[in-house]
C-alpha cells in the first residue's frame, strides 16, 4: 500500500499529535522526517519539518475536515460537557469525569 503527504507540522510533537488524533477517529497515519532538523541549512527549513502522510486511498480532504474537527474539540472552542454521574462541568478535552470517572457521553 502507498503513503500520501496529508500535511507538515513545525515540530515533532505537532505532527505526531496529528497522527494520534488521526488515529483515535480512524485513519492510519505516519510521521515522517522525524530526525531531518539536523539538515537545516542543507536544505529548506520547511522540507525538513515532520510530516503526517496517511495511506493513498484515503481522501486527503475529509482527512484534513476530520482533523480540523478532532483538534477544535481539543482547542477549548467546544463547549465544556456535564457529567451525568456527578453534575461536575468538565473541559472538552476530557473522555471522563476528574470527580467521579464517568465516561463522557457520546455526542
Amino acid at each position: 500500500m502507498g503513503w500520501k503527504l496529508l500535511t507538515r507540522r513545525s515540530t515533532l510533537i505537532e505532527a505526531q499529535h496529528c497522527a494520534n488524533l488521526l488515529e483515535s477517529i480512524g485513519i492510519r497515519a505516519q510521521v515522517r522526517n522525524r530526525f531531518l532538523a539536523g539538515a537545516l541549512g542543507e536544505i529548506p527549513q520547511v522540507e525538513a519539518w515532520p510530516q503526517v502522510w496517511i495511506p493513498e486511498g484515503q481522501d486527503e480532504a475529509d482527512a484534513l475536515a476530520r482533523l480540523d474537527a478532532a483538534s477544535a474539540d481539543l482547542s477549548g472552542r467546544a463547549p465544556p460537557w456535564r457529567c451525568m454521574s456527578c453534575g461536575e462541568s468538565i473541559e472538552p478535552q476530557f473522555a471522563a469525569c476528574w470527580q467521579c470517572g464517568a465516561t463522557k457521553p457520546e455526542p
